[in-house]
């Protein structure tokens, strides 16, 4: 594959938005974290009428902490170190490797299984140890992910969708890297809405499930290669409409784009949904960065997304997601950015994806050169 970034205006403005895209989910996961199971009066009693506009402690080991992440940006930095190592991959004379992000999600399975590394050590992320800890994390993608692992038997099935018939939102809330894939660099059949759905469905199978997060890929890549958002969104309906069962995807979507007629508001946003399920989850987040779309509003429609009775960092997670590849990494509100947990892990993410997606000859191939990059992300 090429090294070239097309449709991208330089590579600052390439490594900004995917910065933007993860804090900035990253920032809004943290906001909503703490909130998820309140519902809105009493959000509006102990935040005041405002919303969620800062971080709520939370008490760890007796302390008040601020910025937790939760499962939502835990399984987006799995997802990326399983691009990367399918991208790793290649090297062998395959195409890119969507079971690495599969393989992924079982590393992450054991971070919830173990209170700390065990065994061998699989690449560096498995190594984070403020990684393991439980925060909430959706009974779908354990039970999905601890099913393929009590089935396997000889070579893993990590290309293997799950059965079960759930569409909640834990696929969506993970699939905004699929759209950061350089225009150039991805097959005609592996595009990000196609690898984002795929990848949905190693933990949900209902086709509601994985056309939302394909659908949410689609508008992040539209919105990396420049593309104001009201057209990105045009640009997702276009993409949805001809796929099998995309009705609810599609009413969802529609539905947030109606909504910006009414005052922008915690029970306009309530009337979109709770946010549990995968659509629901993408409107309501999609919403919130709709109506607070510039580059000086970030906090506002972070806040707006948060600031609700349902699964308020899935839909944080999600916004922050949108404006942060829309606007790069310079919009993103300092006061929050500065705090979030894990920060120095995300953003070596970030770079570590931009190494591997424009300057990869530099690090490893079938013939040379041999670096240490293949010892960080082994390509299976």
């Amino acid at each position: 594959m090429s090294s070239e970034i097309p449709d991208m205006t330089t590579l600052d403005s390439y490594r900004s938005k995917i910065t933007g895209c993860l804090l900035g989910g990253a920032i809004g996961d943290a906001l909503g974290g703490p909130v998820e199971f309140w519902d809105l009066d009493r959000i509006r009693r102990e935040c005041g009428a405002g919303g969620v506009t800062e971080y709520v402690a939370e008490i760890v080991d007796g302390k008040p902490t601020y910025g937790r992440i939760t499962d939502d940006t835990q399984m987006t930095l799995f997802t990326i170190e399983g691009m990367i190592r399918g991208s790793v991959r290649q090297d062998r004379g395959l195409g890119f490797a969507i079971g690495a992000v599969r393989h992924a999600y079982d590393r992450w399975l054991d971070t919830q299984m173990h209170s700390s590394p065990t065994g061998d050590r699989d690449g560096w992320l498995i190594t984070e140890e403020w990684l393991y800890s439980r925060r909430a994390p959706g009974s779908t993608c354990l039970s999905a992910l601890e099913e393929a692992r009590e089935k396997k038997s000889g070579i893993p099935p990590y290309d293997l969708q799950a059965r079960n018939g759930s569409k909640g939102c834990g696929g969506v809330m993970r699939s905004a890297p699929f759209g950061w894939l350089p225009t150039g660099w991805v097959r005609r059949d592996d595009t990000p809405f196609e690898l984002a759905a795929q990848a949905a469905g190693f933990t949900h199978g209902h086709p509601t499930g994985k056309l939302a997060s394909g659908a949410f890929a689609a508008l992040i890549a539209a919105l990396m290669r420049g593309t104001p958002l009201p057209e990105a969104v045009d640009t997702v309906l276009t993409q949805l409409s001809g796929r099998p069962h995309h009705e609810e995807t599609t009413r969802a979507i529609m539905g947030a784009v109606d909504a910006m007629a009414r005052p922008a508001s915690s029970e306009t946003i309530e009337s979109l949904g709770g946010g549990w399920i995968a659509e629901e989850a993408f409107a309501m987040g999609l919403y919130a960065a709709l109506v607070h779309s510039g580059p000086g509003e970030v906090l506002d429609a972070l806040s707006l997304a948060v600031t609700h009775s349902g699964d308020s960092d899935s839909t944080g997670a999600i916004c922050g997601n949108i404006l942060g590849a829309l606007h790069g990494e310079s919009a993103l509100p300092p006061e929050l950015a500065f705090e979030v947990e894990g920060r120095g892990t995300i953003l070596t993410l970030a770079d570590d994806f931009v190494y591997e997606f424009t300057a990869h000859k530099r690090l490893h191939g079938d013939y040379g050169p041999y670096t240490r990059w293949t010892d960080r992300y082994p390509g299976w």
